[in-house]
């Protein structure tokens, strides 16, 4: 349920509403906006509590029911985008961000290159996995906190913000010690032990949707983060599993404008996970910046050939400069910037 108050209601009757809202058993969560403020109520029994229970409380303008399981990540919580702002970077407003770079960290001279590449043509924060969940426990697993030390490293040296993968809710401290974007994977999207702890936090986390979860489902992991405090919030849209099997997996191209309609997250779009290879990854990023996402998550490797985890679906430098010039007279048509 969302009451929303009316323009400057002063804070005794706003204190109120959330009196009585904790009285009923409920939780709430508060929306303050330069003007008006709006106070989502949360619990499993809202649906059995009247609106009109809180409309007659003075300063309640208007009461609506959320009927959508996700409540926080709605437009009717938060009419307005959110932006998220990491340094001087803004995620969610006019200018597309751009993450690039390997995707994993293999060693300090890699992923220099990497920085050094990504940076000169454009990109503005630098990814790299540290710890590498893999479907086989054969394959490459990431070099783990070394991987997260060669991260700080070149983000001295480059001038880059970081962003890497938390597979774990007992490394969440230790990953937010080094990163500045912390990245819920797809396989994690519902790992609710983990987005619990990431919502203490105030660090940005980029949440992947799952390999075969809906938006709604997507919208409602968002929401754990949402209410443990963390506004900080990225949506992700990475590709799901569908029956077609000619890309790694299927871009929804779709839920961008779906998220921006229903949702006031910034959302982003990994391009290279969903083609599978590297010659689909630059039609299906000028897509995905037609559609409206506001960044885009992009493996770059300075010799793909050499690349002990995704070589095939990462662009080269000079594909990935191409790319750049690209997206850039896309956003211009837009009427946004990169």
């Amino acid at each position: 349920m969302i009451v929303e108050m009316r323009k400057r209601a002063p804070q005794a009757e706003i204190d109120d509403v959330v009196l009585k809202a904790k009285s009923l058993g409920f939780s709430v969560q508060l929306n303050l906006g330069t003007d008006k403020t709006v106070i989502a109520i949360l619990g499993g029994n809202t649906g059995q509590i009247s609106p009109d229970s809180f409309a007659v409380l003075p300063g309640v303008e208007n009461v609506t029911r959320i009927m959508k399981p996700y409540k926080l990540a709605s437009r009717e919580f938060k009419a307005r985008n959110t932006v998220v702002k990491v340094g001087d970077i803004s995620i969610g407003g006019n200018k597309l961000v751009i993450m690039a770079g390997p995707c994993a960290v293999e060693s300090q001279k890699q992923l220099e290159e990497a920085a050094k590449i990504v940076k000169a043509a454009g990109a503005v924060i630098l990814r790299g996995g540290a710890f590498k969940p893999r479907s086989s426990p054969f394959s490459f697993q990431g070099l783990e906190q070394t991987g997260l030390e060669y991260l700080q490293e070149v983000k001295r040296k480059f001038g880059l913000p970081v962003v890497t993968e938390v597979v774990d809710p007992h490394q969440v401290a230790l990953v937010a010690r080094y990163a500045d974007i912390l990245q819920v994977g797809a396989r994690n999207m519902q790992n609710f032990s983990l987005l619990t702890e990431l919502g203490k936090i105030k660090h940005p986390v980029i949440l992947k949707r799952g390999l075969a979860s809906t938006v709604t489902e997507w919208l409602t992991a968002a929401d754990y983060l949402l209410a443990g405090g963390n506004n900080n919030v990225i949506l992700c849209e990475r590709g799901i599993r569908t029956f077609e099997d000619s890309t790694r997996f299927s871009m929804d191209i779709s839920s961008i404008p779906v998220i921006k309609r229903f949702s006031h997250l910034p959302v982003i779009v990994d391009p290279s996970h969903a083609a599978g290879h590297y010659s689909l990854v630059p039609a299906i990023a000028r897509a995905a910046v037609a559609a409206g996402a506001d960044g885009l998550l992009i493996e770059v490797h300075p010799n793909p050939k050499e690349a002990l985890v995704d070589g095939l679906q990462s662009l080269t430098p000079s594909d990935f400069k191409r790319l750049m010039g690209e997206i850039k007279s896309i956003a211009g048509v837009l009427g946004r910037e990169v």
